[in-house]
């Protein structure tokens, strides 16, 4: 096993590292065998890491702001120190108190109400690229759902909503991976131009001298107890927004469109029965959870006998919570129309996801529109998958074979 690092992970129980490739590529099974042997495993790496596997231990913790601080919620080698409660992408990396100021803000632009406005936007951009995908297909009716299609639609929808160009979706892209899948790695020869602060400090820029409606519009001019937000509070939850708003919803799409592909009676029954999709969906998400969260230990705490100490760093995994057979009847089984599905997927306790009515909605059109116009296919190369690394987990490259293609009239 080969760590990102190029240090060997010589057990997962004692040594885990959520950045090596193979904990991409099989973390569920990884998740397993932990439950089973240890539940809260712990690494010396990133200067004391812990990852708890059962439902129980992980809902816990998300409550538990007293003793976990979400000052830092990407592991990294550097810890954020003397940040809180703000943190530097408020609302997710605040505490309380001032974390139900700035969660407030933003709570009426991600209403159900609010999201409903961009489903047209989200049908139209998975439309478009679907005729591109379908146009630029292999001669043997193959392409990659990842990067030909789920890679962009998120990108589309947070880039009309925030107000910026469409056209940068390849630098999203570029950011998130420096930022969420090698976090604390400097890359070589990057000129400040081509970070996500420069591009962010641009935006902002921009929205300053050419005021417009739109989320950035609006964080520019809201006020929290009578004042406008500091540059620094808009700068960090802008980040968050473009970041957080993009990488999970991709991945989970394409965890879906992974799973279909190899699940011939599941495509048969969205096909046959659309009603299905909104159980469909959730089940998605429950199994393919996309997110692991983190938090820094506050204080010295102990969980089920193990000691946390301050400072270290706690994994969330949400999407090992789903998994866990004490929470869920059937865990290690994919249920196209389970009923009772009270995951975890978005989180819980005062962090849940702010954007989930959003993801949601991408999410179904997403597979909808997939499913309308390609009804049939399969993994075309099961080994050439390629699995994200670090916290958000998904997908990067999906080969798939188109088996039965329906043209736009007959899609709807």
């Amino acid at each position: 096993m080969q760590a990102v690092d190029n240090k060997p992970v010589r057990d997962w129980a004692t040594d885990f590292d959520h950045t090596d490739p193979e904990y991409g590529a099989r973390a569920p099974e990884i998740w397993d065998e932990l439950r089973e042997k240890c539940p809260v495993a712990h690494s010396d790496r990133f200067g004391g890491t812990w990852l708890p596997t059962r439902h129980d231990d992980v809902s816990r913790i998300a409550h538990d702001t007293e003793h976990f601080s979400s000052e830092g919620v990407v592991v990294t080698e550097w810890k954020p120190e003397d940040l809180a409660p703000i943190g530097y992408a408020p609302p997710i990396t605040s505490d309380p108190p001032f974390h139900a100021l700035a969660r407030r803000l933003l709570l009426a632009a991600f209403s159900p109400k609010e999201v409903a406005r961009w489903e047209t936007t989200a049908r139209q951009s998975c439309r478009e690229l679907l005729d591109e995908l379908l146009g630029n297909r292999g001669s043997d009716d193959t392409v990659d759902a990842a990067r030909q299609y789920t890679q962009h639609i998120p990108v589309r929808v947070i880039a009309d909503m925030l107000g910026v160009s469409r056209e940068d979706g390849d630098k999203f892209r570029h950011f998130i991976h420096r930022v969420l899948e090698t976090p604390g790695e400097v890359e070589e020869n990057v000129e400040h131009e081509d970070t996500l602060d420069f591009y962010l400090e641009r935006a902002i820029e921009d929205h300053r001298e050419n005021p417009r409606d739109d989320l950035i519009g609006f964080l520019l001019n809201a006020e929290l107890d009578g004042k406008p937000l500091t540059n620094d509070h808009v700068h960090g939850t802008i980040a968050l927004l473009l970041l957080a708003g993009i990488d999970t919803t991709w991945s989970a799409i394409g965890a879906s469109l992974w799973h279909l592909g190899q699940c011939p009676d599941d495509r048969k029954r969205l096909v046959e029965d659309p009603s299905v999709l909104p159980l469909a969906v959730e089940e998605f998400l429950r199994f393919y959870a996309p997110v692991t969260m983190a938090r820094i230990v506050a204080d010295d705490v102990d969980l089920d006998g193990t000691r946390m100490h301050k400072r270290d760093w706690v994994l969330l995994p949400f999407p090992a919570a789903n998994r866990d057979p004490e929470a869920f009847e059937h865990a290690d089984e994919f249920i196209i129309d389970r009923a009772r599905n009270r995951h975890l997927a978005f989180g819980l306790g005062i962090h849940r996801c702010l954007g989930s009515n959003l993801a949601r909605m991408e999410l179904t059109v997403g597979i909808d529109e997939w499913m309308r116009r390609i009804p049939d296919f399969e993994l075309a190369d099961p080994g050439a998958v390629r699995w994200s690394v670090g916290q958000v987990r998904g997908p990067r490259e999906l080969p798939l074979r188109l088996l039965r293609v329906a043209d736009s009239a007959e899609a709807g």
